[in-house]
C-alpha cells in the first residue's frame, strides 16, 4: 500500500492513483514488490527537523528515504519537502510539476537499489530517474 499524508503543507495536486500505479511499474521493472511505503509531504523546517534528528546532518534536502526494504519488497518512509522541490524547479529551470514526481520516484528508485552517493552514481541516478519519468508519460 502506498499512502501520502501531508504535515504543515497542502497536499501536492498529484493524481494518486495514476501516480500508484506508476510507482508500481517502476518496482516492478527492477523485479521488485511494493510493500507499505509512506509519503510524508511537508515545507523546509520539518524536513530539517528529520534531517537533524535521524541523520545527524544540518542541512534543508529535497527528500529523505527510510528503507525497510525485505527481499524484493519495497517498503519505506519517505520525506519530501515541497519548499525544497518549488526552489530546485526554479533554480534548474524544470517545471514544478515534472520535479515533484522526480523527486516522488527517487525515493523508490533507492528502495529499488539505486544509489547517488560514490563514484559514478549520480549520473545512474539521473538515467534511472529519466527512464522512470518516461514510464509514468506511457
Amino acid at each position: 500500500m502506498i499512502t501520502y499524508n501531508v504535515e504543515g503543507v497542502r497536499m501536492p495536486k498529484i493524481r494518486k492513483r495514476e501516480t500508484t500505479a506508476w510507482i508500481r511499474r517502476v518496482a516492478e521493472s527492477y523485479g521488485k514488490t511494493v510493500g507499505e511505503v509512506g509519503y510524508l509531504f511537508c515545507d523546509d523546517e520539518r524536513i530539517l527537523a528529520v534531517n537533524r534528528e535521524y541523520l545527524g546532518h544540518d542541512y534543508y534536502t529535497d527528500i529523505i528515504t527510510f528503507d525497510y526494504c525485505e527481499g524484493d519488497i519495497i517498503n519505506g518512509d519517505l520525506v519530501i519537502s515541497l519548499d525544497t522541490v518549488r526552489t530546485n524547479a526554479e533554480k534548474f529551470s524544470k517545471d514544478y510539476d515534472e520535479e515533484l514526481h522526480r523527486v516522488i520516484i527517487h525515493g523508490i528508485l533507492h528502495l529499488c537499489g539505486e544509489k547517488d552517493k560514490g563514484p559514478g552514481e549520480r549520473e545512474k541516478m539521473e538515467a534511472a530517474e529519466d527512464r522512470a519519468l518516461r514510464m509514468r508519460q506511457a
